[in-house]
C-alpha cells in the first residue's frame, strides 16, 4: 500500500464539493500543491500550442475496482486530449505499472522521461465497507522530478465519471494555471424529422457526451435553453398549446414553472448571475423590448422602450451591464446598457448584421453571431466593441455559449436543406477561443441551441 504520509497536508477541495455529499460525492482530502522549481506550464493565451505529452496511468484497483480504475483513466485522458493542450501517451509504452505506482512513494521519473512524458497522473480506486468508492490521484512533474498536486474523493459507485471529470479539472488547472471545464453539462435542442415537421426536444448530457437524456417529450416546441448559475435549473422558451411561454425546469425533478403570464410573446430567456432574475424579450404591438423578472416576487421591469426590436439580452458576470442586439439603428447591431436599462451604447460597427451576444464568464469578451455576404460567422469582441475577431464561418453557424472558464466556445452549425427539407445536418461544435481545435460535439440526433453549464456544485 502507498504510505499515507504523502497525504498529510490537506486543504479543502473545490467550492461546493462537500455540499455535493447528498448526491453521493464528497472531497475527503485535497493535497496542497508543491510546485516543482521551473515546473513546465502551458501558455493557453497563445494561439496554437504544442500539446504537452502526459502519461495517465490506469488507477490501481483490486478485483472489480480495476475495471473502474481503467474507466477513470480513459475519461481523464479523453478530456485532456480533446482540449488539445495535452497529448496522452499510449499506455503500451508505460514501463512502470499501476501496481508499482501504488506502492511507491514517488514514481521512477527516469522511466517516464524515457517515453517522453512531461507530466504523470496516476491514482487508486478502493471500495469502502459502505459500498462507496474512495478515489485518489497524484500529478507529478516528470521533467523536474517533483510532486504537483493530488486529492482523495469519496463517491457513490455510479458517480465515478464525476470524479474523473474533477480529477481532469485539477490536472488542467495545475498545468495551465486556469480553471478547467470538464465537470460540466450541456443542454441543447435535439432535432429530428423534416424541415416542415421538425420535432424539437430538450436534451442534456455531460460535456463529453455521456449520461445523455431527454428532458421533454417533443409534444411542445422548445427553444433557447439556458442554465441557472446553480446548474440545477433551465430557462427556455416553449410553445405550450401553441402559446409561447418562458419556462423554468428543474433538471433532477422535472418540475416546470411558467415565468409570469405576459400578454405578448416572450423569448430569449437568460438568468441573472445571482440566479434571482430572468431577463428576456417580450413582443407587443410591433415592438420587442427587454424585460427582467424577479423570480421571488414575480415582478417584471421593462428595461428598453425604443420602439425597435431589442432582444438576446445577456448580463455581464458582475450584473452591472447587459449586452443585447437591436435594430434601432437600422440593421441589427450589438449594444451594451446599464443593468437598469439606461446608457445604451452601440459597440458593433463592422459590416453585416450582429446578433446573439453572450458575455464571457471572465467578463473580458462578448461572443456573437454575425451575418455577412451570405454566410454566418462566430466572433468575439471586447465589451467596448474593440478587437473584434472572427473565429469560424459557415453557411449557418449561430448561438455561441461559453465554457465556464471562458476559454472555449460551443455553437451549432447547419448545412443547406434539399428540396424535401432534408440534409440540414445541424450539429454542435466546440472551438478554442483562439480559433483552433474545432471539434464536433457528438449527439444522438441533430442538435442546436447549446448552453454550457457552470461547474457542477
Amino acid at each position: 500500500m502507498m504510505p499515507e504520509s504523502g497525504f498529510s497536508r490537506f486543504r479543502r477541495g473545490r467550492r461546493g464539493f462537500l455540499a455535493a455529499a447528498a448526491a453521493g460525492l464528497a472531497t475527503t482530502a485535497t493535497l496542497t500543491p508543491r510546485l516543482a522549481v521551473g515546473q513546465a506550464r502551458i501558455d493557453i493565451t497563445r494561439g496554437q500550442v504544442q500539446p504537452m505529452p502526459i502519461a495517465v496511468s490506469p488507477f490501481h484497483g483490486a478485483g472489480a475496482e480495476a475495471s473502474t480504475g481503467r474507466q477513470i483513466r480513459d475519461v481523464v485522458a479523453g478530456n485532456l486530449e480533446r482540449c488539445e493542450l495535452f497529448r496522452p501517451i499510449e499506455e503500451g509504452a508505460y514501463i512502470q505499472s499501476p501496481e508499482q505506482l501504488r506502492t511507491a512513494i514517488e514514481p521512477r521519473f527516469v522511466d517516464w522521461r524515457q517515453i517522453g512524458a512531461q507530466a504523470l497522473a496516476h491514482g487508486f480506486v478502493e471500495q469502502q465497507p459502505d459500498g462507496r468508492l474512495r478515489v485518489g490521484f497524484r500529478l507529478w512533474d516528470v521533467v523536474h522530478g517533483g510532486y504537483v498536486t493530488g486529492g482523495v474523493y469519496t463517491a457513490q459507485s455510479a458517480n465515478w465519471r464525476r470524479v474523473a471529470h474533477i480529477v481532469s479539472d485539477a490536472i488542467y488547472k495545475a498545468l495551465t494555471g486556469e480553471d478547467g471545464y470538464f465537470d460540466t453539462r450541456i443542454v441543447y435542442i435535439s432535432e429530428t424529422g423534416p424541415l416542415q415537421r421538425r420535432v424539437k426536444r430538450l436534451a442534456i448530457m455531460d460535456q463529453d457526451g455521456a449520461n445523455h437524456r431527454f428532458l421533454t417529450d417533443g409534444r411542445n416546441l422548445v427553444l433557447t435553453p439556458r442554465f441557472s448559475p446553480s446548474a440545477q435549473e433551465i430557462a427556455y422558451l416553449s410553445y405550450v398549446n401553441n402559446r409561447p411561454r418562458v419556462l423554468l425546469q428543474n433538471i433532477d425533478t422535472g418540475r416546470q414553472e411558467v415565468v409570469g403570464d405576459f400578454p405578448g410573446m416572450t423569448f430569449a430567456p437568460r438568468f441573472s448571475p445571482d440566479g434571482n432574475r430572468v431577463i428576456m424579450s417580450m413582443s407587443q404591438e410591433g415592438a420587442t423590448s427587454i424585460f427582467t423578472m424577479d423570480l421571488r416576487t414575480k415582478r417584471a421591469q421593462r428595461l428598453t422602450n425604443s420602439g425597435a426590436i431589442d432582444t438576446s439580452p445577456s448580463y455581464s458576470p458582475d450584473a452591472s451591464e447587459i449586452a443585447f442586439n437591436s435594430d434601432r439603428g437600422g440593421a441589427g447591431q450589438l449594444y451594451v446598457m446599464d443593468a437598469q436599462g439606461g446608457n445604451a451604447r452601440r459597440i458593433s460597427f463592422g459590416s453585416g448584421r450582429y446578433f446573439t451576444p453572450v458575455w464571457s464568464p471572465r467578463g473580458d469578451l462578448i461572443a456573437f453571431t454575425k451575418q455577412e455576404a451570405g454566410e454566418f460567422l462566430i466572433g468575439v469582441m471586447k465589451p467596448d466593441g474593440s478587437q473584434e475577431r472572427l473565429i469560424d464561418r459557415a453557411f449557418h453557424v449561430e448561438g455561441p455559449t461559453w465554457a465556464p472558464n471562458g476559454r472555449v466556445l460551443m455553437y451549432f452549425s447547419e448545412g443547406r436543406a434539399d428540396a424535401r427539407g432534408m440534409g440540414r445536418n445541424t450539429r454542435l461544435y466546440s472551438i478554442d477561443l483562439t480559433g483552433y481545435n474545432k471539434r464536433e460535439v457528438v449527439t444522438p440526433t441533430e442538435a442546436s441551441d447549446p448552453a454550457w453549464s457552470p461547474l457542477i456544485p
